[in-house]
């Protein structure tokens, strides 16, 4: 038998209720997979929004970050 659904929050999801046993086997084959979500779209509400850096953060980072000399 066949019973179609979606993952929310990690877990399978049925679109109709279903009465499986505890300890039943299933099988979850993917039907179709969305594309992941550029790195950049997910962080554009960040993006560009940090305050109180040096002028030189961005070319001097080793420096800011781990103590390094400034080169």
């Amino acid at each position: 038998m066949t019973y179609k659904g979606h993952i929310k929050n990690g877990t399978v999801v049925l679109d109709q209720p279903v009465a499986l046993p505890d300890g039943a086997e299933v099988n979850v084959d993917l039907v179709a997979a969305q594309p992941p979500v550029p790195l950049a779209e997910s962080l554009k509400s960040v993006i560009g929004r940090a305050t109180g850096l040096p002028p030189d953060a961005s070319s001097r980072k080793r420096h800011y970050l781990y103590g390094h000399p400034k080169s």
